[in-house]
């Protein structure tokens, strides 16, 4: 399937040109376990939409955030993985942003709190997404997409293509995902000078926290190198201003040749990483979240998720 390319409203255009100049003159979080608190107060500023019900619970083991909207259809749920490197983030600051997604999708959705960098290194965030989306089923449910962003997205794709997981998910939709972690991505350089919340610098922070004693080229870090061919129908939603912008064409050309089912790209002009979240400031949020949500609605709602 061909990548959609979506034009910049001109309303986008001036509230990115406020937002670069706030980012430029603020401390970006530390991709460090002394960067949480800053990452957690800027992701918990996504707002919820009405009707969407927050409890804190656990998936075989794995803490998390419950986010259940009123109308949400027996049966069905999201896994949502956080983005934050794999050393930030939390289920916690997440709700509102996971929220937003629940309600479109009318789905509950779990925001698994999948263990972190330095502490916890590779595998722990694998395994835990991967005992997630297996512990659903226990959970009563019959239907599961995969949802995430950044280092989250790339994580459910490499659960999902491994195929390690005993429960087969319908479908699975990304923000920004980071799936190379070697930072091969061609948009890592020419991406560098318009991306203000990533870099190079960054992200090989965050490898070295994580990857202690893996390999980049292990299918359970890079989902390029799985096998695309059994991955559900994907929707990959990523901004034209961020370094992590090839990483989403590579897969996307590589799964197309796979004869994966579906992988559905969509490059948003003059946005930047994970900008959906930004969805009370940037008119390009919303309508990101409406097609994510109705790609899920639709998934969840033909698909079956055991195998």
């Amino acid at each position: 399937m061909a990548v959609t390319h979506h034009e910049e409203h001109l309303a986008d255009r001036a509230a990115m040109v406020a937002m670069r100049g706030f980012m430029a003159i603020s401390a970006a979080p530390s991709v460090a376990p002394e960067g949480r608190p800053g990452y957690d107060e800027l992701m918990a500023r996504t707002p919820a939409p009405e009707g969407v019900e927050w409890t804190a619970g656990q998936v075989d083991g794995v803490p998390g955030w419950w986010c259940t909207p009123s109308d949400a259809v027996p049966g069905k749920a999201i896994l949502y993985l956080h983005g934050g490197c794999y050393v930030i983030g939390s289920a916690a600051a997440y709700r509102g942003f996971a929220s937003q997604i629940a309600a479109r999708a009318a789905a509950s959705t779990f925001v698994a709190d999948y263990r972190l960098a330095p502490e916890h290194p590779f595998p722990a965030a694998y395994e835990d997404a991967r005992r997630v989306l297996d512990g659903m089923q226990a959970e009563g449910f019959d239907a599961v997409a995969v949802a995430g962003d950044s280092a989250g997205g790339g994580l459910g794709l490499a659960v999902l293509a491994t195929g390690t997981a005993k429960t087969r998910a319908v479908a699975a939709a990304l923000f920004s995902p980071w799936i190379d972690l070697s930072l091969s991505g061609a948009t890592m350089e020419s991406r560098a000078a318009v991306d203000p919340i990533l870099s190079r610098a960054a992200l090989q922070q965050a490898v070295d926290q994580y990857l202690v004693g893996g390999d980049p080229s292990d299918p359970r870090t890079n989902a390029m190198l799985g096998e695309l061919a059994n991955l559900p129908p994907v929707r990959i939603d990523v901004g034209d201003d961020e370094v992590l912008l090839d990483d989403t064409l590579r897969f996307h050309v590589l799964a197309d040749a796979a004869h994966q089912p579906l992988c559905e790209v969509h490059v948003w002009k003059g946005m930047i990483h994970v900008f959906p979240a930004n969805v009370g400031m940037l008119k390009a949020a919303p309508e990101a979240l409406d097609g994510v949500g109705a790609f899920l609605r639709s998934a969840l709602g033909s698909g079956q998720a055991l195998r």
